[in-house]
């Protein structure tokens, strides 16, 4: 692609007001100005909006998601992110060619710059400077001509799941690979999104421990529909389980009230305490490590991917890694595609009613919703 060709591009970029998420705007990008060495300009095709990417922008400030793609006023605004697939339209790296396609973790755009580095046959990494002291796992764009796992008829799919089907299968790996903590059965909050369902999936593919999804009275019988889950109950239905079976809570939802009650239920018999997801965003305290060390039962811990994911690579390498969890995708794929479907919402002035459903929670669980931000 030429300059002239890269002035006639219209650049746009989706930002939400950090502390007041509901907030948001659209503004233009700058991509006519020449490329450095060794940046790559990427196209966004397409990327998956989930109740995932809400809980990025929750723990923002707390796990560093804000500094991924940095806006130009990053007191004020963010820029969240999502996982996508993009095409190189212009390069300045000699090993990135134009016309390549990735897959990736990318900002709700039309277009974005990376530095590319630590180019090999699989991908490419963004090496920029704000990416210092940020996990290396959500830098990396994959090669789709690479990736022998790589369906084209799942690519809403994978999108919509990939990112967070890897916590779920990490979760479940950990987990196992801890004993359970000597827990006899899990309890999952927010049991109707996508990651609690993904990870509902992979325990019962296990088959070693029962899962009691826990979610709205709205939700209740989609979550049955799943049959992922060995027992569903609503949030209002907590203090009627069994409280002398030891547990794992795995906590999605996020939200101190649903959180203090497990605890309190629970009591010691709440062996491990695991914190995800933020779908109740509207009764979080980020700020709360105090008041989370004085509920009874194990000590509230934020679970980090990442992690588990370096372990599990040393364990087996990471070509066996990626197999493994690359196999269990496609099994989870195939099994989504029977329960939830997909909405396209085509280009990026179109994104704001979306987003504010899923902010809201008032977004079908049963839908998959797939931005389009180039295409009219």
């Amino acid at each position: 692609m030429t300059e002239i060709e890269q002035d006639q591009i219209r650049a746009c970029v989706f930002e939400v007001e950090k502390q007041n998420l509901s907030t948001t705007r659209i503004i233009d990008l700058s991509v006519s100005a020449p490329l450095a060495h060794n940046e790559v300009l990427l196209r966004i095709d397409t990327f998956a909006l989930t109740a995932n990417n809400i809980s990025y922008g929750i723990t923002g400030d707390a796990l560093g998601y804000w500094h991924f793609f940095p806006s130009s006023k990053p007191q004020h605004w963010g820029r969240l992110p999502v996982m996508g697939y993009a095409e190189v339209i212009a390069s300045k790296h000699d090993q990135v060619l134009i016309g390549e396609r990735v897959w990736g973790f990318m900002p709700m755009a039309t277009h974005f710059i990376v530095l590319a580095g630590q180019v090999n046959q699989g991908g490419f990494s963004d090496i920029s400077p704000c990416r210092e002291g940020l996990s290396p796992v959500y830098s990396k764009f994959d090669r789709v001509s690479a990736n022998p796992f790589y369906q084209p008829q799942n690519e809403d799919y994978d999108i919509l799941l990939r990112g967070l089907f890897t916590t779920s299968w990490l979760v479940d790996d950990f987990m196992c690979d801890n004993q359970y903590f000597d827990a006899e059965q899990y309890l999952i909050t927010s049991a109707s999104s996508k990651t609690s369902i993904a990870l509902a999936f992979n325990i019962k593919q296990r088959g070693e421990r029962p899962a009691i999804g826990i979610t709205s009275e709205a939700n209740i019988a989609f979550v049955e529909s799943l049959n992922c889950y060995d027992k569903v109950i609503s949030y209002q239905r907590i203090q009627d389980l069994a409280n002398n079976v030891s547990s794992i809570l795995v906590d999605m939802a996020g939200g101190k009230t649903t959180l203090a009650t497990i605890h309190h239920h629970f009591v010691d018999k709440l062996k491990y305490s695991c914190r995800i997801g933020a779908t109740q965003h509207h009764d979080i305290e980020l700020n709360q490590t105090a008041q989370s060390t004085q509920l009874p039962g194990a000590t509230p811990t934020f679970f980090f991917a990442p992690t588990q994911l370096k372990k599990r690579t040393l364990d087996w390498g990471a070509g066996e890694t990626m197999k493994q969890m690359s196999l269990a995708l496609l099994q989870y794929i195939a099994f989504c595609k029977s329960v939830i479907s997909i909405k396209h919402t085509h280009q990026l002035d179109n994104l704001n009613d979306v987003y504010q459903s899923v902010l809201a929670g008032s977004a079908e669980a049963s839908i998959g919703q797939i931005i389009l931000p180039n295409k009219s």
